[in-house]
């Protein structure tokens, strides 16, 4: 059995990091959309996607929400922010765990998709924090059963973020611990 190897693929994923200063270009719809639909790629448990999406680019919102979220004032820069949410009434087995699980692998994918089209981006928590949970669902007219996951700031970055090799074979274990 051959395999095909493309090497820009892994170059995304290894060049990947957060991005937190952003310049004032704005990110164009159809980018956004290639950002979503990226998302809606991931894996998710017997095919079931527990996730919605709110596409933020009201400045004055930005601005708000970086004010309320511990750790996310780079929001206030961004050119638009995407807030993963989690849906569990649609995940597996009605479970939260399955939720989270598909909205971590859709942030992931809204990330390395910002890194393959020249965006810089970064994942800011709001779930488990209940107050985060609640100041977004409040401010955004989210209802109750829908679990605002994180924010992912978006932006084209005002300078290049350096490459580190995180590869540590002391943390790897063959066939056994």
């Amino acid at each position: 059995m051959t395999t095909t190897t493309n090497p820009e693929t892994i170059s995304v994923i290894l060049r990947r990091r957060s991005v937190r200063n952003y310049s004032d270009k704005p990110v164009d719809d159809e980018v956004i959309l290639q950002l979503l639909r990226a998302a809606m790629s991931a894996p998710a448990a017997d095919r079931q996607f527990p996730w919605k999406f709110i596409v933020i680019r009201d400045k004055e919102m930005l601005h708000y929400l970086a004010s309320g979220l511990p750790s996310a004032e780079m929001l206030s820069e961004a050119a638009a922010a995407i807030v993963v949410c989690a849906a569990p009434q649609d995940a597996f087995a009605g479970r939260v765990e399955y939720a989270v699980m598909a909205c971590s692998c859709a942030s992931e994918n809204i990330l390395l998709a910002a890194e393959a089209l020249g965006l810089g981006a970064v994942w800011t928590a709001i779930y488990p924090n209940p107050e985060s949970i609640e100041f977004v669902r409040y401010e955004l007219g989210m209802p109750a059963s829908i679990i605002p996951f994180n924010i992912i700031p978006i932006g084209y970055p005002i300078c290049e973020a350096p490459v580190t090799d995180r590869y540590d074979p002391d943390i790897i274990h063959w066939e056994e611990w």
